[in-house]
């Protein structure tokens, strides 16, 4: 099953979604804006209304004031008992980058590939990342974070454009993006080019296809 969601609704979704359980009732607008960091209601409502429009979620009635996730949103994101569902955010190049991709649908993914924080889904395109064991075509979990430490393998996105997958090494006035193949240089950036939107914990491959 395919969404298109942009990156705010995605997240409006995800945090509904990986906090269900702990709100004593449906979350108010008031209280999304609070549990993800949103100073404007307005903007947020705009946001709310595509993801009812999109039957995600229910708007809030004066009996139920909070939001809730539709049956439909459940039934999208239910998996098998020992699996999770993680948002599957599109293919990420494991060589040069590309632009970031909004196009979402779910995977089950065992729990065991993922971290008990938010994570998601990406496909990995090219071959940069081969010695490293991560090859094109394989799916990887990454936990979504925005600080990494050095040596580990992250989604970087660069000059808030462009998404790939490297080795990171961070230094006071220089970041390096370090790809796992011989034939492949690094590449260098000042700090504020580069923000880290998560990091690697899992990966799975799918042996229908050759390497």
């Amino acid at each position: 099953m395919k969404l298109t969601l942009t990156r705010k609704q995605q997240e409006i979704f995800d945090f509904l979604i990986q906090n269900q359980d702990s709100f004593p009732h449906p979350p108010t607008l008031e209280e999304l804006c609070v549990g993800i960091g949103v100073k404007s209601r307005g903007s947020l409502h705009a946001h709310v209304k595509a993801l009812i429009e999109a039957k995600l979620i229910e708007a809030p009635e004066r009996k139920q004031r909070g939001i809730r996730l539709t049956d439909y949103a459940r039934q999208l994101i239910g998996g098998a008992e020992n699996e999770s569902s993680l948002p599957f955010v599109g293919t990420i190049a494991a060589g040069r980058p590309i632009e970031a991709v909004e196009t979402i649908s779910y995977m089950a993914i065992p729990d065991q590939l993922r971290t008990q924080k938010p994570c998601y889904v990406l496909k990995i395109s090219g071959d940069s990342m081969i010695e490293a064991g991560i090859y094109d075509g394989d799916w990887v979990v990454i936990e979504q974070r925005s600080y990494a430490r050095n040596g580990e393998v992250v989604v970087a996105l660069i000059n808030k454009i462009e998404a790939t997958l490297k080795y990171i090494e961070q230094y006071p006035h220089e970041i390096l993006l370090i790809p796992a193949n011989a034939k492949m240089e690094a590449m260098r950036f000042r700090p504020e080019q580069v923000e880290i939107q998560g990091v690697l914990v899992g990966q799975m491959r799918s042996y229908s296809h050759k390497h």
